[in-house]
């Protein structure tokens, strides 16, 4: 399993647009510019028990939304089988297959 940390990363990545402006606020500071609770409870004059609890029920909703949608893991399985692909290019000369992974690479 891979860090809560990155984890959230990816789920929020994969499921802003499903939060409110709110939790967005939070989860951005708290996971991706790394502000402290009480860094962000001072920023919004409010307790640091209303920012964890905030990000704790958006995590847990983050969570929801993977079980049912599985879009992470279906990025994961994606990244897994292309690099099956490139390990199978490098064995031989495949140019459609290399063009094939190209083009797998950039809908990620």
């Amino acid at each position: 399993m891979i860090d809560k940390t990155i984890r959230m990363n990816y789920l929020y990545d994969f499921y802003y647009a499903l939060l409110t402006e709110k939790q967005n606020q939070y989860m951005s500071m708290y996971y991706l510019d790394d502000w402290s609770l009480g860094e962000i409870a001072e920023y919004f004059h409010i307790s640091r028990q209303a920012v964890y609890d905030n990000i704790r029920r958006t995590e847990v909703l983050l969570e929801e939304y993977e079980e049912k949608l599985q879009l992470l893991k279906k990025y994961e399985g994606r990244k897994t089988e292309i690099e099956k692909l490139k390990k199978l290019l490098q064995q031989g000369e495949h140019p459609y297959l290399d063009e094939v992974v190209r083009a797998l690479e950039n809908l990620e």
